[in-house]
């Protein structure tokens, strides 16, 4: 198969100097790329990290071999700009969408207007002028001399819901999927509802508090099972040739 993997964090800029991000280091992604390498796949890695792929097992034997591409993003814009061209372009059967993408993107950020300021205890802004307001702070590098500033965050599309609708890829789609504080039996509900509303194939999906240990993969014969963390690259790739093939690729 030729398949796409997308691992890693994106970054979303303040300003020119700053950014918010998440603690993701791409080392899964890159874990499974190598091992789908390792088992004859032609292999895509898309990652905010390429310098961890040296630290994962097996790293020696992709470097400078056929059917490895290494390719790199920083941001989200980036990675949304290189996942549309790369899942529009023909020949790819397979997409791994494991990087963990911002939700958020910043839109201006902003300090109190004179007069104005924000009432923690009552979770609202009051003004001794009338109606509240903010000023924009937004520059190339933002000041440090305000008591406080106010960054508004507005949500970034699900990349994942667009591989099926805007890039119309047909081929097979892994989605991954992480939950904090909950359950793994709500994980695994969870993780069922998210993978039919991306229309994907096969889900990972674990909790941050396990996620060093163990994963949820599925569906598999109706159900998910869970696996070791060292178990999830050959785990993954194996159900994945399988759907490969029951599908008549």
């Amino acid at each position: 198969m030729n398949i796409l993997v997308t691992a890693g964090n994106t970054l979303v800029p303040i300003d020119k100097v700053r950014c918010i991000s998440n603690i993701f280091t791409g080392r899964t992604g890159a874990a499974i790329a190598i091992h789908a390498h390792g088992r004859g796949h032609a292999v895509t890695l898309l990652t905010s990290h390429p310098e961890a792929v040296s630290g994962v097992s097996g790293a020696a034997s992709v470097q400078g071999s056929a059917g490895w591409t290494l390719l790199s993003y920083k941001t989200f814009d980036d990675l949304e700009n290189m996942m549309g061209r790369l899942i529009s372009s023909p020949g790819l059967e397979a997409v791994l969408h494991c990087a963990a993408v911002s939700d958020y993107r910043s839109a201006g950020i902003f300090a109190a207007a004179p007069g104005t300021h924000f009432d923690p205890e009552r979770n609202r802004w009051e003004s001794a002028q009338g109606s509240p307001g903010l000023q924009d702070r937004a520059a190339g590098k933002v000041k440090s001399d305000e008591a406080e500033l106010w960054l508004r965050l507005v949500r970034t599309p699900k990349l994942v819901d667009r591989i099926r609708t805007d890039w119309e890829f047909t081929g097979l789609l892994v989605k991954f999927k992480l939950e904090v504080g909950i359950s793994e039996e709500e994980l695994v509900a969870i993780a069922e509802r998210s993978r039919k509303q991306s229309a994907a194939d096969l889900m990972v999906a674990n909790t941050l508090e396990g996620a060093a240990f163990w994963a949820y993969l599925g569906p598999i014969e109706g159900k998910y099972q869970r696996i070791s963390r060292r178990e999830l690259p050959e785990k993954l790739l194996v159900a994945l040739e399988g759907q490969s093939r029951n599908s008549g690729g």
